[in-house]
């Protein structure tokens, strides 16, 4: 199920014009929020974080109050699924209307993901912590990430883990990723230029909360070999067990359990 497409918060038939920066660039910004039984999960931070997207893309967002009936008329006749929010820079081709475009629509989700078998993929195209001006910036250009999931998949894995080209782990292409060594929860650090993610930011919260210990910082993918339990956690995959990485393999352990219905409760 898809629910009608908004455009700047107009009823559409949801098709952008050929000239459109997020068709002929990529050059844009997106968020993802989670809709329970027709109720925002995490409006703000999305919302947010949103805003600094579009401020390092230099793009002018419609007003706060204006997003937020946007996406809650849509998660309201979505009811359980995902809203996606996409801002575009409106035409990349002089002389058409450069005006910004904001597109809201919602779809259903498939929520049976199991425990998940990734490969490692190295990723030369992520940031790995080099400061540049779209740092933090959740952009419309996934190509190199959704390459680097087929990849996976055409190995036989359910999707990727992202390295550095010196092996450190970074996130998987739409995930963040932790593990547990001797009941730690450790996790690529934001310094590494990874996504900061919002459901990431709950389920440490959620960790703290409970007196499990966080860590967030640069590893090696051979830490994972001291591992107990490897978790991918992201707004559609909530707190996902991670059964194989390459060779290594876990078994769901006590401490996800903890995460996931801690972050459930959240949610609920």
């Amino acid at each position: 199920m898809i629910t009608e497409v908004l455009i700047n918060g107009a009823t559409s038939d949801g098709r952008l014009p050929v000239t459109d920066s997020t068709v002929l660039r990529g050059d844009g910004c997106f968020e993802v929020l989670r809709s329970y039984a027709g109720k925002v999960f995490g409006m703000e931070e999305h919302l947010d974080r949103l805003a600094t997207s579009a401020t390092a893309l230099q793009i002018e967002l419609p007003d706060r109050v204006d997003l937020i009936a946007w996406v809650e008329k849509t998660a309201a006749t979505l009811g359980d699924g995902a809203v996606r929010v996409v801002v575009s820079r409106g035409s990349a081709v002089p002389g058409h209307d450069q005006s910004s475009n904001v597109i809201v629509f919602g779809h259903t989700v498939d929520d049976d993901y199991g425990p998940a078998r990734l490969k490692t993929v190295i990723a030369p195209w992520h940031a790995a912590g080099v400061a540049w001006q779209l740092a933090a910036a959740k952009l419309t250009s996934y190509a190199p990430n959704m390459s680097a999931s087929r990849v996976a998949r055409a190995a036989g894995y359910d999707d990727a883990v992202l390295l550095t080209t010196d092996g450190i782990v970074l996130e998987g292409p739409t995930f963040s990723v932790a593990w547990v060594v001797d009941d730690v929860v450790e996790t690529p650090g934001l310094e590494l230029g990874i996504l900061d993610s919002i459901t990431r930011r709950f389920v440490l919260g959620v960790a703290r909360e409970t007196g499990i210990e966080v860590e967030e910082g640069a590893w090696n993918l051979e830490r994972l070999g001291e591992a107990s339990e490897v978790i991918a956690v992201s707004t559609l995959r909530e707190v996902q067990p991670v059964i194989e990485v390459d060779e290594r393999a876990w078994e769901p352990g006590p401490i996800s359990e903890i995460l996931g219905k801690g972050f459930a409760e959240l949610t609920g």
